[in-house]
């Protein structure tokens, strides 16, 4: 059985292997009350995609943070690495939209923006 497509989605690129990074460990939260609530984890398939985030759950107006973790990621490629994990905090307004969050991700930087 396929699951729906999540209404937040994501997947990372090794910038510096030129490929997907399959294998990176991904959690959502969604900011309540001043704290974060963990909706859920799990990690990038062999694209280095994550179709399934948000999967079950209901989208909400508010404010999401999606954490990788970069060090379980390069640990496992032999690769030292800067940035143990990465934290990307976004708004959500629109519930009728999709939110794609894409990473570019090399061991010393990396990058974000809206995809779609």
């Amino acid at each position: 059985m396929t699951l729906p497509r999540s209404p937040i989605t994501t997947h990372v690129l090794d910038t510096s292997r030129g490929c997907p990074a399959a294998g990176v460990p991904v959690s959502i939260e969604f900011e309540r009350g001043g704290s974060w609530e963990k909706l859920g984890g799990t990690i990038t398939n062999e694209d280095g995609r994550v179709p399934t985030l948000l999967a079950g759950r209901t989208l909400e107006a508010g404010r999401y943070r999606v954490s990788f973790n970069t060090n379980a990621y390069f640990s496992e490629h032999k690769t030292p690495a800067f940035y143990p994990y990465v934290q990307i905090v976004f708004e959500v307004c629109d519930l009728e939209q999709h939110y794609h969050i894409p990473l570019l991700l090399s061991p010393f930087g990396y990058s974000t923006y809206r995809g779609s």
